[in-house]
Formats: structure tokens, C-alpha cells, sequence
């Protein structure tokens, strides 16, 4: 199969909205490439790539921007040493990657917290009825045994929380990514938390002036309310775990690799 033949499978697998502008775009590489091997990922970071090359894949589908910036654009950084020695590596070994964000959180159930949802076995715990799959109501636990729980089910060393770890937690929002920053609406995971009485918000990234000082506001104040800290990347790389295992079935065979992009940051 070509490269825009297992595009052209994936965007129309589920039916849900097309972009006419979109950040889903072939960033290297050719749609005309036959394809040896797929590799999804949340980031194609150079240590991807070269995992990538070892298994003999030449198509990454990357959900997150593979130069930097949130549209990928290069014209700033066509004279960086980064920027060249990283193209050099995809160039020399002929590998096409492809973003895979807005129509996968566009899908009719948005296949990032499909993926997440499943890894931490939460399908039973979504609150039915709501617009998208934010809510969750689950076995009461201390805010100390949700973040285990986590640290154990996404393979995390550290974790952020704001509140008491002994908060009581029931009602459990979750915020994939970016959207607990508000998807360009600040007031959003507030207004949440207020509106489904949530317990704790579970976030991928954070602003520190806007849920965090509320959530530790409340918390101050003798709320029973908390927040728990994933980051970007842990938050969203189950979606592209489960991907894999959706994608293997479509391509006749072409071999399909999850990598884990893993969490940027070590911790002294």
C-alpha cells in the first residue's frame, strides 16, 4: 500500500468531520511511497525515527507536530542545526510522516480518550449524555490512590496533584492535552468542574493562573476538590497505542508498530 492509500483508509474509517484547513498533513516523504511499515506515535521525536528505521517502517503517523511549532512550519527554522540534522536522518532513510491530529480528535468519539479510556479500563465509568467523554463517575478513592493508579496504568515516575491527597474522588474529569487549557476558552475547566460537580480534573497540560490556583483555591476553602497533573504527552499516547491495534486490520498486511514517544522530562 501507498502512503495515501492507508491516509485515504484512516480518514475515512469513521465518518466524521473533513477539514478543507487542517494540521494533518504529509511533513515529509511522499503520498506516492510504498509503504513497508507503520509506526503511530504521539511525537516523531529523532529517537522515534530511529526506531522507526530499526523495524523497518518508512511511515510514522505522528498525532502531535514534528517541527516544533503547532502548524509545523519550517520557514523559521530552515537554517537550524536541529532542524537539518533531524531531515537529514527522515531523508536519508526515506521516511514519510504524517499528522494525525484534528481528525482524530474530530471522530465521532474522539480516538485520543477512546485509546486513554481503554488502557486505564474506565469504558463503564463514562458519564453518558454529555457532549464529549470529559466525565467519569468511579469507585470513590483518596486523591493519593488516583495518583497511583495512574502513575501504575501510564507508566509514570512522577505526578503532579493540587488539593489534599486525601480528597475524595468520585466524580473525575478528564482533560486530554491541550484541553484542559481551555481549547481557546479559559474558563472552560472551571466552569466544568462547577457545572458535574467534578471531585478532581485530571489535565494534560497547565496554566498556573487559571484551573490550578482555582482548584487550590477551593481546596483552601474546605472544597473537596483536586486536580492531577498527566502533562501533554502521557495524557494522549494511549490514543496512539490503541491506533495501532485499529490500523493493523485495514492494510493488508503492512506491518503497524506503536513507539512510545515517552515523557520529555527526567527527574533529579
Amino acid at each position: 500500500m501507498k502512503v495515501k492509500e492507508i491516509v485515504s483508509e484512516i480518514l475515512n474509517k469513521f465518518g466524521g468531520v473533513k477539514f478543507e484547513e487542517t494540521c494533518d498533513k504529509l511533513m515529509s516523504g511522499s503520498y506516492d511511497t510504498e509503504v513497508t511499515g507503520v509506526v503511530t506515535t504521539f511525537m516523531a521525536t529523532v529517537d522515534v525515527i530511529r526506531e522507526a528505521i530499526n523495524k523497518g517502517a518508512n511511515f510514522i503517523i505522528t498525532h502531535e507536530p514534528t517541527y516544533y511549532t503547532g502548524i509545523d512550519s519550517i520557514e523559521w527554522v530552515k537554517d537550524d542545526p536541529v532542524y537539518i540534522e533531524k531531515k537529514k536522518l527522515i531523508d536519508k532513510h526515506g521516511i514519510a510522516i504524517w499528522r494525525f491530529h484534528d481528525h482524530m480528535h474530530a471522530a465521532p468519539f474522539d480516538l485520543i480518550y477512546a485509546g486513554l479510556i481503554k488502557e486505564i479500563v474506565w469504558e463503564d465509568y463514562l458519564i453518558k449524555g454529555l457532549q464529549f467523554p470529559h466525565c467519569y463517575e468511579i469507585p470513590e478513592m483518596s486523591l493519593r490512590e488516583l495518583s497511583w493508579f495512574f502513575k501504575e496504568k501510564l507508566d509514570m515516575k512522577v505526578i503532579q496533584i493540587v488539593g489534599s491527597p486525601d480528597t475524595k474522588c468520585k466524580r473525575v474529569g478528564i482533560l486530554v492535552g491541550g484541553g484542559s487549557l481551555g481549547l481557546g476558552v479559559e474558563e472552560m475547566p472551571m466552569k466544568l468542574m462547577k457545572e458535574q460537580n467534578l471531585d478532581v480534573m485530571v489535565c494534560g497540560d497547565i496554566t498556573e493562573w487559571t484551573l490550578c490556583p482555582y482548584v487550590r483555591d477551593a481546596a483552601s476553602l474546605g472544597m473537596n476538590k483536586a486536580m492531577l497533573v498527566l502533562g501533554h504527552e502521557r495524557s494522549e499516547e494511549a490514543g496512539m497505542k490503541y491506533m495501532a491495534k485499529w490500523l493493523f486490520p485495514m492494510l493488508n498486511g503492512v506491518p503497524v508498530h506503536f513507539i512510545d514517544a515517552k515523557e520529555p522530562f527526567n527527574y533529579l
